[in-house]
């Protein structure tokens, strides 16, 4: 147990609590507390499975917050003593030296000898009671009596001295029960574990079981419950392996009620009448409990005593606010009964509730007549009411003549305002109250409504909640959109209206000078010379211009070049002037444009040295392009470091904790490096914020007002575990601006030697997985207890998002496609780097592009609340991930919309922007929308289209072509004849035939005539036209498809220009055989064309074109049967 942390703050801030109790209780003459008595407090844990409560554990849970058994706690006036095992004293170990409180007494710390049976240990606690106060009167807890041979020789050691025993259990529940901040969140979470069981799993399970009409034991059901409290499918947002049940689960219907937490469920089967619900989760040691009563075709008298029930809870948690008596809340309940009902006051529960915490059950703090406890903040109540033994006259069977209701809830006491409710389930009647038709019911309302109604068999359970999940989710999601589309436009007209008062103005940049007077410039022999100099003090290069040297600073320097030719170097320097193209931050805006600019300076000298010379006069130049280089440089770096430093807001200073105790992680590597080669460090929290230190001794300090989004991914399925910072503002290390900061560490190895033979029962490997485990759950514990921790002494300022990974779908936000995953607030992916952080609280809108049912993939573009922010992309969704998506948006109330095209971002967001209130005018965000009138027309555009290129089956082809030779006046006649013989001719045909028939036609051809020629000109017209009519129909084919083509070659428009040449050809085939021959040939190179445009148009589909060739050969078998069809024809 060393290795777990004990919270010391939280130890001696509740040690504080109890000692002042007692002090305040001995001090008080009259008080009634039993603590005043008392000369010192005694408590002994042991080991018993059976035993799930007691004031000892619970004491223990509140001040460690752990159970420890086999330990003996005995606080007295002057120490505070424990007696435990060695691993229990090194986990107490941290309360021993940790805080130096005057108040307090010192600790003292017992670890436990079994050579003497703790006799020796035994006496040293004796002696410490006699030296506290008067030493006679020990305050135990009477009802906790632990077996075990340590608890038995305890008690019997207790005897012998002869103690006087006070019970204080009444005055511990009563100090215990206001609970802390950080209680009240864990307490919250524990109700939202129970009302999420109850209404996915419980409420749907006996929904079902009506529905079907199955029978179902009540333990069977209960069993079920058990198993679903660990099931992530139903508890989201905790740590399953922290939930427990505070009681097995009680269902009870048919009759038998008790309404008592000690009941338990029955063999019976479930009696679809009154059935009563009752279940708690209990969520790291602290409870929760709901009560609900699920009511089958109730009559108007049962409906009326549940909305009493409903009334009465409701008086009673008005009345309980702090200050308050608990006897005077169970009167006020209790007026309201026998005003509304005073003959079902006998019906009523004995008391309306109880406190509850770390015990289910507090008896000593109960809502009832007795009881003069006050309320207090922070205490938290189970609220429970009910109404037993009530007669049904109209039922008609056994069972359901005796029925009971029975509602409660988790409430938490405020301070002047009624008890806020922490069990958020709906308990009205149209929520729980399930109406079944029969069949005889179903077929009169038929008659009356005289509409047809699908049944599901037998009987129907129908519950309001379930009526709207009938409907597909894609019908809820889209009323629901509709509804956030109204209010996002509204809300986002509100924000930008407040938004455009305070527009940032522009920074205008400092204009550079080199010298202020001329007293400042150098009087170097360079510049009397007329030479070029470089002032690297100043930045500036002197130049000599027509005999005088005139100062440029380096910043309206654009580049420099050098160059040697023959005897003489050249310098050429470019300077930056208006017209210029400037790269990005580069040059500044010139303060006098319309002034006059040098553009360049060109410098010659030669290479050749005079007599008595020491070097030659290009050495100049070749010092001033070296110098003016190295300046230019400098100026740049200092520049872009000062572009960093614009933005940034100044942190407060980090205050260090000198506590030992703070919460810290060691060996983490820091994403972005600090340097180029990665370093480890350590984490640890301190009093406002986080200090990173690496070996080298680095320091990356993230203070916890900058934190905007804190996230812990564990290890599970990824090979690193991280802790991620999202910050509100940039913050600097490694000379550039980040705004996230991540830490972690490598679990395993990354990399695989796959030279190494593998083998599945090597020893090796099995040792390696097992401690590649042992490792992984090691780190999560740390890693999870860091968190735990932080959030604890933050006051859950700071608090951990754990990415779902069952909920993330994939993305490419960069380059590369990563799995994104939602958190509870955000949309992440931490794993690759750069990393992917969206807060939803931060996100406008969503919209699909390139949602078509061809394609694979689409995008996800988000548009963020500051329109001045570039939206943010996702590429590359699967297609199948797309009702995932929705769901998860929509239930997040983010408004999403979809569409086929890619829209440019920029220019949309620089229009909105322009214009606000013209762009909320016109509709606003609703222009993304599929269903706007623009689409609308678009998609009855494209329908026509997609009705144009459906390709009909062999009959329907018939008819068709038969349809459009109506058309053609000439063709029709011989088109109709010969449909007939065309099937017969067809079915009976293969390739060796028609080879044979062709080659008769050939020989025919050549052996000429005017005969021949005449007859095959009217059987060809006849072929020509039915051969278009197919090759169009093919063709537009061809290309059928649900994607929206916006390419002017649409299938319908080509298959218009294939009737207008069709009908041209016609004409033209009446003239002599010459233009006859001349037509037909470009009509067929003009098909020949257009067939290939449509090719090159299909390859984006790769399928359509094998089956385009198919068609293309069965269209060549079709031509050649015409053709020998037609030369029979001229024959007879």
């Amino acid at each position: 147990m060393s290795n777990i942390s004990l919270d010391k703050d939280t130890f001696y801030r509740r040690i504080k609590r109890l000692y002042a109790a007692w002090k305040a209780a001995a001090a008080d003459p009259k008080a009634d507390d039993t603590l005043a008595k008392v000369d010192c407090l005694v408590s002994c844990v042991g080991v018993d499975e059976d035993t799930l409560y007691s004031k000892s554990t619970a004491l223990q849970t509140w001040l460690f917050g752990y159970e420890l058994p086999d330990t003996i706690t005995v606080l007295t006036e002057h120490s505070m003593c424990f007696l435990a095992s060695k691993k229990k004293i090194e986990f107490l170990r941290q309360i021993e030296n940790g805080k130096e409180e005057s108040d307090l007494p010192p600790v003292k710390l017992l670890i436990r000898d079994r050579n003497d049976k703790d006799k020796e240990n035994f006496n040293k606690l004796i002696q410490e009671i006699k030296k506290s106060k008067s030493g006679k009167t020990l305050g135990v807890f009477a009802k906790d009596n632990y077996p075990g041979e340590f608890c038995e020789s305890w008690k019997n050691t207790m005897k012998s001295e002869k103690f006087e025993n006070v019970d204080v259990s009444s005055s511990i529940a009563l100090l215990i029960a206001p609970k802390e901040d950080s209680e009240i969140i864990t307490v919250k979470k524990a109700c939202l574990v129970t009302v999420d069981v109850f209404t996915k799993y419980l409420k749907d399970q006996i929904m079902e079981i009506i529905d079907s009409d199955k029978k179902v034991k009540h333990s069977k059901l209960a069993e079920g419950v058990e198993a679903a409290i660990s099931d992530k499918k139903y508890v989201t947002g905790v740590d399953t392996s922290q939930v427990d049940m505070c009681y097995p689960p009680i269902i009870q219907s048919g009759g038998n009620y008790s309404l008592k937490f000690s009941a338990v469920s029955d063999k019976n089967h479930l009696h679809f009448g009154a059935i009563i619900c009752s279940l708690g989760a209990r969520y790291k040691s602290y409870c929760s409990n709901i009560v609900r009563t699920l009511l089958v075709n109730p009559t108007d008298e049962v409906q009326s005593n549940y909305n009493f029930l409903l009334n009465l809870e409701e008086e009673v948690m008005k009345r309980l606010v702090s200050g308050a008596k608990l006897s005077a809340v169970y009167e006020a309940g209790l007026e309201l009964a026998k005003k509304e009902k005073p003959d079902l006051v006998e019906n009523l529960t004995k008391t309306f509730g109880f406190a509850m915490g770390i015990e289910f059950r507090e008896s000593s703090i109960v809502i009832g007549p007795k009881t003069s406890i006050v309320a207090k903040k922070g205490m938290v109540f189970n609220i429970n009411i009910g109404l037993a033994n009530l007669t049904n006259s109209a039922a008609t069977e056994k069972e359901g003549k005796t029925y009971a209701l029975f509602i409660g809830d988790t409430v938490l006491v405020n301070d002047e305002q009624p008890a806020s409710l922490l069990t958020q389930s709906k308990k009205k009647i149209k929520n729980i109250g399930i109406f079944l038709k029969d069949d005889d019911e179903e077929e009169e309302e038929e008659k009356e409504n005289k509409t047809e109604i699908l049944g599901r068999g037998k009987r129907t359970a129908v519950i309001e909640s379930k009526l709207r999940t009938e409907h597909s989710s894609e019908e809820k999601r889209k009323e629901h959109q509709k509804e956030l589309a109204i209010a996002l436009n509204e809300k986002a007209k509100e924000r930008l209206a407040k938004q455009s008062s305070n527009k940032d103005s522009e920074k205008v940049r400092k204009n550079t000078v080199s010298y202020k007077s001329v007293s400042q410039m150098p009087r170097e022999n360079e510049v009397k010379e007329l030479k070029l100099y470089v002032d690297r003090k100043y930045e500036t290069v002197i130049l000599p211009i027509f005999g005088v040297p005139v100062p440029f600073h380096i910043s309206t320097i654009k580049n420099i070049s050098q160059s040697v030719e023959g005897d003489y170097t050249y310098l050429r320097i470019n300077f930056f002037h208006p017209g210029a193209t400037m790269g990005k931050n580069e040059g500044g805006n010139n303060q006098q444009p319309d002034a006059t600019f040098v553009k360049e300076v060109t410098y010659r000298s030669t290479n050749t040295k005079e007599p008595g010379e020491i070097s030659p006069p290009s050495a100049n130049l070749n010092t001033g392009f070296r110098l003016i280089k190295e300046v230019q440089k400098k100026f740049k770096t200092r520049e872009a470091e000062e572009r960093e430093k614009e933005d940034l807001v100044k942190q407060d200073t980090l205050i260090l904790s000198q506590s030992k105790g703070n919460p810290k992680l060691k060996d983490l590597y820091i994403r972005p490096n600090i340097v180029t080669k990665r370093m480890s460090g350590s984490l640890e929290a301190h009093s406002n914020g986080f200090r990173f230190t690496s070996v080298r001794g680095d320091k990356v300090d993230i203070l916890y007002n900058n934190i905007k989004n804190a996230f812990f991914q564990p290890c599970d399925g990824e090979m690193i575990i991280l802790l991620h910072f999202h910050l509100k503002h940039a913050i600097m290390f490694g000379k550039k601006k980040h705004v996230d900061v991540q830490f972690y560490t490598e679990v395993g190895e990354i990399t695989t030697d796959l030279g190494k033979h593998q083998h599945m029962h090597d020893r090796d490997d099995l040792a390696a997985e097992q401690s590649e485990r042992e490792l992984r759950h090691k780190l999560k514990q740390a890693f999870k207890s860091f968190c735990e921790r932080v959030e604890n002494s933050t006051k859950q300022e700071v608090e951990f998002d754990t990415p779902f990974r069952e909920l993330g779908f994939p993305g490419a936000p960069y380059r590369s496609t990563v799995l994104l995953q939602p958190t509870s607030g955000a949309l992440v992916n931490l794993t690759e780097w750069p990393p992917f952080v969206i807060a939803l609280e931060d996100v406008e809108l969503v919209h699909f592009e390139r949602v078509q049912f061809h394609l694979k993939n689409f995008d996800m573009v988000f548009v963020f609340k500051d329109y001045a922010k570039k939206v943010a992309m996702v590429n590359a969704v699967p297609m199948n991930m797309l009702d995932h998506v929705k769901e998860w948006l929509n239930s997040c109330d983010i408004r999403y919309s979809e569409g086929i095209q890619s829209l440019n971002w920029t220019k949309v967001m620089k229009t909105i922007t322009d214009d606000i209130e013209g762009f909320f005018d016109n509709g606003g965000w609703s222009f993304l929308d599929p269903e706007s009138d623009a689409e609308n027309e678009q998609q009855e555009e494209d329908s026509e289209e997609e009705d144009d290129a459906y390709e009909p089956t062999d009959a329907e082809s018939e008819e068709e072509s038969e349809d459009d030779s109506e058309y053609d006046s000439e063709a029709s006649d011989a088109s109709d004849g010969d449909s007939e013989d065309e099937d017969d001719e067809e079915s009976g045909k293969d390739w060796s035939d028609l080879e044979r028939e062709a080659a008769e036609e050939d020989k025919e051809r050549a052996m000429g005539g005017d005969d021949y020629e005449r007859k095959r000109k009217a059987g060809h017209r006849d072929f020509h036209d039915n051969k278009k009519h197919k090759s169009s129909s093919h063709k537009s084919s061809s290309h059928k498809s649900p994607s929206k083509h916006n390419s002017s070659s649409s299938p319908s428009k080509n298959r218009d220009k294939h009737k207008s040449s069709h009908s041209r050809d016609n004409k033209s085939s009446h003239g002599d055989r010459k233009s006859s021959h001349g037509d037909r040939k470009s009509s067929h190179n003009d098909r020949k064309s257009s067939h290939n445009d449509r090719d090159k148009h299909s390859k984006s589909n790769g399928d359509h074109k094998k089956s385009s060739n198919d068609k293309s050969h069965k269209r060549s078998r079709d031509d050649s049967r015409e053709h020998e069809r037609s030369s029979k024809k001229s024959k007879k």
